[in-house]
C-alpha cells in the first residue's frame, strides 16, 4: 500500500516541478496572492495531518529529551524571526540521511543525520533558521498556490516529497519503493534545484539573520555548507548527503555570500544581495538591531512596558552544553539495533586516542541498558558522579536502575527529580513509562498521577496519550484508557481507527456525562479529518482489509 501511495504522490508531484520557467512564482512580495490560498488555520490543520502521516510510516523519532532540545532551540529561532507570532513545530525524523525541510503550518522537521554530522549546536541551529525563513517567506506556501492551480492534492503533495527524500536514503523499507522513487526523483531533481535557488538565496539571508540575532554563532553557517560542500566528494561517517543537497544546492558562491554576510553582520551591518527569478538581483542594505522585533509588552500592569522576565528553568546548562548529550543520544537511538550501536561506538573508541568523551560513553550506555541493564547502571552511576546536576544521565539512571531489578531505588530518584522539576515533560514521561513497565495496579495508579498534571496541555502528543493509556489499564480505568488509546491512535495516524475505537466506546455502557460529552466531541473532531484523508486518497490498509 505504501509502495502504491508513494508512486501515486509522485506522478502528481512532477506536474508542477516541470513547469516552464517564465511561469515560476516570484518570491513573496506585498502584493503576493499566497496568504490568500490557505488560511493560518488551514494550513496549520494540513501541518499536523502531514506530521500524524509520517509517524504512520514510521519515519519519527518521538523521545521526551530529544524533543525538548529541538524546541527549544527552535522556539529561539522562531522567537527572533521576521515572524515571531508564527507557531513553530520541530521534529526529527529518525534517518541517518542528512536532511531537513519546512511545510505548511510551521512544522520544520529535521533528520538525525544532519544532527550527527554536525560539530555544534551552532550548525545545526544554522539549518534550523535557514527552514524557518522558509516558512517566514512563505515558500513553502507558494508551492502550495502552484500545486494547487495544478488541481493537485496538497497533502498528498507534501507526503511525496518528504517520503520521496527519506526513502532515498540507506533506511527506506522496500525495493520497489526505493526504484520508485529514484526514477521520479531523477526526473525532477534538475527543475527542483532551478526552483529553489532564489528561495535558498533569500533563506540564507534572512536565517542567518535570525541566527544573529537569537546569539548563535554566524560563521556556523558558512561552515556547514563547507562541510556539505565537501560531502559532495565523498560520504563522511557513513551518512549519506545527495538528498540533503538536492533541494539546498551547495557551491562556492552560496558558501562565500554566506562567510561575508557573517562577517557584515559582527561588523554591524548587512547588504543583501538576492537573486530573483527571472535574472535580476535585489539589494539591501539593513542594520540587523533595527529590524528585530520588538519584545511583547508584559502582561504586569506592575511591570514597566516592554519589561520581559525569562522563566527560569533548573535544568538549564551552559548555552549549546546539551548538544553532545543530543547528539549521542541520537546516535544510539538511531542505530539499527543495540549491538550495532555498540559496535559504532567501539570503532570510535579505536579511532581516538584520547577514548570516548563522557557524552560517548552516555550513548554507549544508551546502547547496552536494552541488553545489559545492570551494566549500563553501573557505567551511568560513574557518569552521573562527574555531572550530577545532568538530567540526561540522571532519567537514563533511573531506567537502567528499575530494568536491573531496582524498582524502588529507581522511583525514589525519579521522584527525587519530579520534586526539583514538577512538570517537566521529560521527567514526567520517563518516570511514567518506567512504572508502566514495572507492572501492576499500584504502578498504573501512580503513574496517571505523575501524568495528570500534563493532561490538559497533551492533547496533541501521543508519546503521552499512549503512556497515560497503559496506565490507566493498569489501573483498572478502562473507559480512560480506551479514550487515551483512540487519541493515540489519531496522532498516530490512524484517524480511522480511532473513530471507530471511539463508536465503540461510545456505545458500552458506564460512561457519565462528562466521558460522553468529551467522546461525542472527539468523534465530531475526528470525522472531518477522516473524510478529508479519503478525499486526498489516503486511506488506512488496516480498516481496507477489514
Amino acid at each position: 500500500m505504501r509502495t502504491v501511495l508513494l508512486a501515486a504522490a509522485l506522478a502528481l508531484s512532477l506536474a508542477p516541478m516541470r513547469a516552464p520557467a517564465q511561469e515560476e512564482p516570484r518570491l513573496p512580495d506585498i502584493g503576493s496572492s499566497a496568504g490568500d490560498v490557505l488560511t493560518p488555520a488551514r494550513q496549520a490543520e494540513y501541518g499536523a495531518m502531514m506530521l500524524r502521516e509520517l509517524r504512520n510510516y514510521g519515519y519519527l523519532l518521538e523521545d521526551p529529551l530529544l524533543d525538548d532540545w529541538l524546541q527549544t532551540m527552535g522556539n529561539r529561532l522562531g522567537a527572533n524571526s521576521d515572524r515571531p507570532e508564527q507557531p513553530y513545530t520541530f521534529f526529527m525524523l529518525r534517518d541517518r540521511q542528512i536532511n531537513a525541510f519546512a511545510t505548511l503550518g510551521g512544522y520544520i522537521g529535521m533528520n538525525a543525520g544532519l544532527v550527527l554530522t554536525a560539530q555544534r549546536e551552532d550548525e545545526v541551529a544554522a539549518v534550523l533558521a535557514h527552514e524557518v525563513a522558509h516558512v517566514t517567506q512563505q515558500h513553502v506556501l507558494r508551492g502550495v498556490e502552484r500545486a494547487q492551480r495544478d488541481q493537485i492534492p496538497i497533502l498528498l503533495g507534501m507526503l511525496a516529497a518528504i517520503v520521496a527524500a527519506q526513502a532515498a536514503g540507506g533506511s527506506s523499507s522496500g525495493d520497489a519503493t526505493q526504484a520508485a522513487v529514484a526514477s521520479a526523483m531523477a526526473l525532477i531533481q534538475q527543475n527542483q534545484i532551478d526552483y529553489t535557488r532564489s528561495n535558498e538565496s533569500e533563506a540564507d539571508r534572512l536565517g542567518i539573520r535570525t541566527l544573529s540575532r537569537s546569539g548563535y554563532d554566524v560563521d556556523a553557517m558558512a561552515g556547514f555548507f563547507e562541510r556539505m560542500s565537501f560531502a559532495m566528494r565523498g560520504n563522511e561517517g557513513g551518512y549519506t548527503a545527495p538528498d540533503y543537497l538536492r533541494t539546498h544546492p551547495v557551491n562556492t558562491t552560496r558558501i562565500s555570500e554566506a562567510k561575508q554576510r557573517a562577517e557584515q553582520l559582527k561588523r554591524g551591518s548587512v547588504t543583501a544581495v538576492t537573486s530573483v527569478p527571472g535574472g535580476g538581483e535585489r539589494v539591501e542594505r539593513l542594520d540587523p538591531f533595527k529590524v528585530q522585533a520588538p519584545p511583547p509588552a508584559s502582561t504586569n500592569p506592575l511591570l514597566p512596558a516592554g519589561f520581559r522576565l525569562e522563566p527560569f528553568d533548573p535544568t538549564a546548562e551552559a548555552a549549546g552544553s546539551q548538544f553532545a548529550w543530543a547528539q549521542e543520544r541520537l546516535r544510539a537511538l538511531t542505530a539499527n539495533t543495540p549491538d550495532a550501536a555498540i559496535r559504532e561506538y567501539e570503532s570510535l573508541r579505536r579511532a581516538s586516542p584520547e577514548g570516548l568523551s563522557d557524552a560517548q560513553a552516555y550513548g554507549l550506555e544508551l546502547a547496552r541498558l536494552a541488553r545489559q541493564p545492570a551494566a549500563a547502571a553501573a557505567g551511568l552511576a560513574r557518569l552521573l558522579d562527574r555531572h550530577p546536576d545532568n538530567l540526561w544521565i540522571a532519567l537514563a539512571l533511573g531506567e537502567a536502575e528499575s530494568r536491573s531489578g531496582q524498582g524502588a531505588q529507581a522511583n525514589r530518584r525519579f521522584d527525587e527529580l519530579l520534586r526539583r522539576m514538577p512538570g517537566h515533560r521529560a521527567v514526567v514521561l520517563t518516570y511514567a513509562r518506567t512504572l508502566v513497565e514495572q507492572g501492576g495496579a499500584d504502578a498504573g495508579r501512580r503513574a496517571q498521577e505523575v501524568l495528570r498534571p500534563l493532561l490538559s496541555r497533551s492533547a496533541g502528543d501521543p508519546v503521552f496519550q499512549q503512556t497515560f493509556a497503559r496506565a490507566a489499564e493498569l489501573a483498572g480505568d478502562t473507559s480512560r484508557a480506551a479514550e487515551a488509546y483512540a487519541e493515540a491512535a489519531f496522532l498516530n495516524g490512524r484517524p480511522e481507527q480511532a473513530l471507530i475505537q471511539l463508536e465503540t466506546l461510545k456505545k458500552q455502557g458506564g460512561l457519565d456525562y462528562v466521558s460522553r460529552a468529551r467522546v461525542d466531541a472527539r468523534i465530531v473532531a475526528i470525522t472531518p479529518t477522516v473524510l478529508e484523508l479519503r478525499r486526498q486518497g489516503i486511506r488506512d490498509p488496516d480498516m481496507q482489509r477489514r
